[in-house]
């Protein structure tokens, strides 16, 4: 396995070992003692794993859940791709507001670690993308933040020209206006 540090701390991209021949290919998708190993992480401990399956044009997020039920991520595609996006929300960050973004594919079969403190959103690049992600903690409707996808103090540059967005996305806060409980630990 692979591990790359992004530009904002705490994020990285990972990319298993990938053994292919005329019969198709085999990877360890996850292997906990080699994901400790590897990024120096203490034991993550994965609760619950999502799968989503959108046509091409959809962007999901600005999602984060807030304290007590704040989640990592290990996000991945299994089929498709996106363009995956994570936003540092930890006040006091040199890097607060700013974001990193990633293309996951079936074909390129990175993941990306999004840990607790980011806002996580992605837009799919292709029809019929599954994508997959282990949490390290339940969702609770209840701690569930959005922030605006398209909010312009983050610039992000979506490819996407007209996104499908849920009605719960569209009503997602201003980037200003959300008060983050989360806080940088350096």
């Amino acid at each position: 396995m692979k591990i790359t540090h992004c530009p904002i701390e705490g994020l990285l991209i990972l990319e298993p070992a990938v053994f292919e021949d005329d019969r198709g290919y085999f990877m360890e998708s996850f292997n906990e003692r080699l994901f400790r190993e590897k990024t120096g992480l203490p034991e993550i401990g994965f609760v619950q794993d999502n799968e989503s399956l959108s046509s091409a044009g959809v962007i999901r997020g600005l999602h984060l859940q807030t304290p007590p039920f704040g989640q990592g991520k290990l996000v991945r595609v299994i089929c498709g791709a996106v363009r995956d996006v994570a936003v540092d929300v930890r006040r006091g960050s040199p890097t607060y507001g700013k974001h990193v973004s990633v293309e996951l594919s079936a074909s390129n079969k990175r993941q990306f670690w999004i840990p607790e403190g980011f806002a996580h959103g992605f837009e799919t690049l292709e029809d019929n993308t599954i994508f997959a992600y282990k949490c390290t903690n339940y969702y609770k409707p209840d701690c569930e933040k959005t922030i605006q996808w398209n909010d312009h103090s983050l610039n992000i540059n979506w490819k996407t020209t007209e996104p499908v967005i849920s009605l719960k996305d569209q009503k997602g806060l201003d980037f200003k206006d959300f008060e983050s409980p989360y806080t940088y630990e350096h």
